[in-house]
């Protein structure tokens, strides 16, 4: 199915790997694209890199900080592409 649950039935490893299966999309979207408006990039977004964070998400279900700021990491990394957004705090 994709999930990764450790022995203990802890999903950080879940969150670290879905974090950098997301990171890897955002990179290669950094890449491609110089210049980001804030509409191409919520399609860019939702299409590639929401999706790997939101996979099967019931199941792992993050309840922990650290897990959470792993994930949120990733998010506060692409709203930093988009040219409006840059000088803006993540909250």
């Amino acid at each position: 199915m994709g999930v990764v649950v450790t022995d203990n039935l802890k999903v950080s490893s879940q969150c670290v790997e879905a974090a950098s299966k997301a990171s890897k999309v955002l990179g290669m979207i950094r890449r491609q694209f110089r210049v980001l408006d804030k509409n191409s990039f919520m399609i860019l977004y939702k299409g590639f890199i929401r999706p790997h964070l939101e996979y099967a998400v019931q199941v792992w279900s993050p309840y922990l900080r650290k897990d959470i700021s792993c994930l949120e990491c990733v998010q506060q990394k692409a709203t930093k592409l988009v040219t409006g957004l840059k000088c803006l705090t993540y909250e």
